[in-house]
């Protein structure tokens, strides 16, 4: 066996370990698969949202799947690896073979994997309730991805910022308060336009309303990512990892 098949044996089990622990957590999946599917039939279907678009599935779609987004790399990455390292199974995994390195790159692969998961069934429940992706084809499929990849590394860091400073109890009530804020002020259910002109110019410095902004305009309109959502989207996503990093502590 090789030295490079050697090095990934350890990540590859400890993926694969963390996708089994994942999708075998009911309120995970509650989190990451169950609310934004009732969250996008209810708002679809029921008049209590009145939305910027004809067919409502074609705001709510990507509003929800940035919801998604959200789910996973904040809240539920956040939780899980809050209660790890408070019962000291980071301190442990860390000083393993397995090492620090490739234990962050099983939990962001299985980030990854979850948000296929996610993906793979919104759009096509969304697609049911009368979606039209906007026509806006390739351009705006890339637009997408590369914004969910922006997102997802700034939720994550956010995520793991908490969980990282912050005792296991703590960190889940302020993942969960910081989930519904976000969610309020994120554009993603409520339109921004709906929001006092105060509060949306403040949402609009968030990552949840730059990632919703980014995604309404690719799966929705299908046009171009607006560049403030880049530019918002891409401060966040270096300097929440970056906070994690410097102030995370292992145990």
């Amino acid at each position: 066996m090789s030295t490079t098949a050697r090095a990934a044996r350890p990540l590859t089990a400890q993926t694969g370990a963390e996708i089994y622990m994942t999708l075998r957590r009911g309120e995970t999946l509650l989190l990451t698969l169950g609310i934004p599917v009732v969250f996008l039939l209810f708002f679809s279907k029921v008049s209590v949202v009145s939305t910027p678009t004809a067919t409502p599935a074609n705001f709510f779609v990507p509003g929800i799947l940035a919801l998604a987004v959200m789910s996973t790399a904040m809240v539920s990455l956040g939780i899980a690896t809050g209660f790890e390292r408070g019962y000291g199974v980071l301190k442990r995994l860390g000083s393993t073979p397995l090492g620090r390195p490739r234990l962050l790159g099983a939990k962001i692969v299985t980030i990854v994997a979850v948000e296929l998961l996610q993906a793979a069934v919104l759009l096509p429940v969304g697609l049911a309730l009368g979606w039209n992706p906007g026509g806006g084809g390739a351009p705006a499929v890339s637009g997408a991805v590369g914004a969910i990849l922006l997102g997802s590394a700034a939720f994550a860091g956010i995520g793991l910022f908490m969980a990282g400073t912050l005792r296991a109890e703590v960190n889940l009530a302020a993942a969960n308060g910081l989930y519904l804020i976000l969610l309020l002020l994120g554009g993603m259910i409520v339109p921004i336009s709906k929001l006092p002109s105060g509060l949306a110019d403040f949402a609009k410095l968030l990552p949840a309303e730059a990632l919703s902004s980014a995604l309404h305009a690719t799966l929705g309109r299908g046009t171009a990512v607006p560049w403030e959502s880049w530019a918002v989207l891409a401060v966040w996503a270096v300097a929440a990892p970056v906070a994690a990093a410097l102030t995370f502590r292992w145990e």
